[in-house]
């Protein structure tokens, strides 16, 4: 069953008083991340249940995190700027 963007979601779900989260998606790329990591991680990682468009995982609720946006100075712009235009001239030459 082809999904549209939109139907391809993933829904984490957790709480203050269990140690694990369950993660719901319907997206191709996450069951394949969360795939691999059951298979290599059979302790940490669970298979709980799936269909034939979504599966339901769980995980260490502490494996969930959150993150600050990366802070790139102007520096740090500019010369990413100046090796983009490096590469660029030499994919010319």
């Amino acid at each position: 069953m082809k999904l549209s963007r939109y139907e391809q979601e993933t829904i984490v779900n957790y709480n203050a008083g269990e140690q694990t989260a369950t993660v719901y998606t319907r997206d191709k790329t996450v069951m394949r991340k969360l795939d691999t990591l059951v298979a290599d991680f059979p302790d940490t990682y669970n298979l709980l249940g799936q269909d034939e468009v979504s599966k339901t995982y769980s995980l260490p609720k502490s494996y969930v995190s959150y993150h600050k946006p990366r802070a790139v100075s102007t520096e740090q712009k500019e010369r990413a700027r100046q090796m983009m235009i490096a590469k660029n001239k030499e994919k010319g030459d």
